[in-house]
């Protein structure tokens, strides 16, 4: 039996994703989460075999969680269940190195195949993922402004566009203040935004962050 956590910010398709692996025999849920940061938390406390996530997570987003996730255990079977299915986006995360990767508003065969294959360690992808991989293929990468930024200095452009003091991203991070200040200093200087306001814009823009969860 496949063991699978499910990482999705949205309660109705957490239980929905819960009641298709419910319907399969070789696979089971061993635990969910809506936030990206207690993602990384319960999947290293739990080893699944697989992990079912979203990228636009509160705390954490989901290309971040792969990272994370893959650099602790390379050989990981991650599926991307997301709406964004934008060139930059797809780029950033095969670069992460998922399995698999479908759009939202794919069918429900469609999900169950693709939790079956990247379960037993093939991958799947979905049609418009595939049509983003293609043209990336044939006009290469994208030089993203994202990538200037190290995996710390995301992860603080994402709390800042959530609204975190810089105390509280500290606390968070477990960092001094003043260490989360300069931060702050460093990634404004290399994105040349000299206030919140450019950064929420550009977390939003780069999709560290959905636009909903700033207002």
């Amino acid at each position: 039996m496949k063991k699978v956590i499910i990482v999705e910010d949205q309660t109705i398709l957490r239980e929905l994703i819960e009641g298709v692996i419910d319907t399969m025999a070789m696979v089971e849920v061993i635990g969910s989460t809506g936030d990206g940061a207690q993602g990384v938390d319960l999947c290293l406390d739990s080893n699944p075999d697989l992990v079912i996530l979203d990228i636009m997570l509160p705390e954490l987003n989901g290309v971040e969680v792969i990272k994370r996730l893959k650099r602790d255990n390379p050989k990981l079977n991650i599926l991307v269940f997301s709406g964004l299915t934008d060139r930059s986006v797809v780029n950033r995360i095969l670069k992460a190195g998922v399995s698999g990767y479908i759009e939202k508003n794919t069918g429900l065969e469609e999900l169950r195949k693709a939790i079956e294959n990247v379960a037993n360690g093939q991958s799947f992808f979905g049609s418009k993922i595939m049509a983003a991989m293609q043209d990336i293929m044939m006009n290469g990468g994208i030089d993203d402004s994202v990538e200037c930024l190290t995996t710390r200095e995301r992860e603080i452009v994402q709390l800042i566009a959530e609204s975190y003091s810089n105390k509280e991203i500290a606390d968070k991070l477990c960092i001094s203040i003043r260490t989360a200040d300069t931060h702050r200093t460093n990634i404004m200087r290399k994105l040349k935004i000299h206030d919140v306001a450019g950064l929420t814009r550009y977390a939003i823009k780069h999709n560290l962050v959905s636009s909903t969860e700033t207002v």
